[in-house]
């Protein structure tokens, strides 16, 4: 049985089949709404039920609370329609660049920290892939599941791609990353996903917020308003646990030294003697709050873990008047999560 979605304010609509989600029918039809991980562990799909019956699906219930399921709210990703249904969401310009599924070979494989390898992927020579800075790609595993990485490199900056992939003891891809994989192994992938990217028309400051190995697509975004040779300012903040968690940073200090308008704030929330660090501590977003006490005329961009992007989302417009529809953000999901 198919059914109508309409979304609100826009009014564009399009038909959702009863056994498929809200988004993969939005996607499908090339209506532009907000997704993530698409398994209902990041929330960035999260909109409203405005009319019509809806059933939700498995999904993290840290990511759609009770309070927020009573009001209305749904998560698009793992929501199928029992009816006509009209929701409630900020669109999203429709990315140009079409996903599509392509083996790659593994043409380079390097370790930047203890836990966190970078992974160089060579494209098929006759098949063109285009992306926008900031979104990722899948890798189809053999039984059906699928892990998610962000493309750290610009498209400009080569003709491959490379992934930053912190191991996860025990995960189903991290330890075959640390352990088995080898250069030359085929992999297959679809991509490009996700609607993290610059938005370019504006011209307001524009502050990148990263924790871990989200580092991986704000890089990315820093590569390609280098590259355009964007005015406005920018600061980034990297927080990790230790100082070893922040793997480039000499590339960010290369970028603060030579590139005007850009700031490097890097922040360490559990630094111990032995590594004698003397910089910025505690939780990385609330360094973003001590130095812009006013975030209204500003774009945030955050990615990493899903505590860190909620937490800042909540503080930057509860507190510093961050407008809501100015916090871009991509939530790392663990495998564990995905378990």
């Amino acid at each position: 049985m198919t059914f109508q979605v309409t979304v609100s304010p826009s009014g564009h609509h399009f038909d959702c089949n009863s056994d498929e989600t809200i988004l993969a029918a939005a996607l499908r039809a090339n209506v532009g709404l907000p997704h993530g991980c698409k398994n209902g562990a990041c929330g960035a799909c999260k909109g409203k039920i405005l009319t019509g019956q809806t059933v939700l699906g498995k999904h993290q219930e840290k990511t759609l609370t009770a309070d927020e399921a009573q009001q209305g709210l749904s998560l698009f990703c793992c929501t199928t329609p029992l009816s006509d249904v009209t929701i409630e969401v900020r669109e999203v310009e429709v990315g140009e660049f079409p996903s599509k599924k392509l083996p790659t070979r593994v043409a380079k494989i390097e370790k930047l920290s203890h836990d966190v390898m970078q992974i160089d992927l060579q494209l098929p020579a006759t098949e063109k892939f285009a992306y926008r800075a900031g979104q990722y790609i899948e890798f189809l595993l053999r039984d059906g599941k699928r892990r998610s990485y962000s493309m750290a490199n610009a498209p400009h900056t080569s003709d491959q791609i490379s992934l930053h992939i912190r191991h996860m003891p025990g995960g189903l891809f991290t330890d075959q990353v640390f352990s088995t994989m080898k250069e030359r192994d085929i992999l297959r992938i679809e991509g490009p996903q996700g609607t993290f990217f610059l938005r370019e028309e504006s011209d307001k400051p524009i502050v990148l917020l990263a924790s871990g190995t989200g580092f991986a697509p704000i890089k990315a975004l820093i590569e390609h308003a280098i590259e355009q040779k964007m005015t406005r300012p920018m600061t980034l903040y990297w927080g990790g646990r230790r100082p070893a968690d922040l793997y480039m940073h000499r590339l960010c200090l290369d970028w603060a030294a030579s590139v005007p308008g850009f700031r490097y704030i890097p922040v360490i929330s559990d630094a111990l003697p032995e590594d004698n660090w003397s910089g910025r501590t505690g939780f990385v977003h609330r360094a973003v709050l001590d130095d812009f006490s006013d975030l209204s005329g500003t774009q945030v961009y955050a990615c990493g873990a899903p505590i860190v992007v909620d937490s800042a989302k909540r503080d930057f417009v509860g507190t510093a008047g961050l407008p809501a529809e100015e916090f871009y953000a991509d939530s790392f999901i663990s495998e564990a999560d995905l378990a």
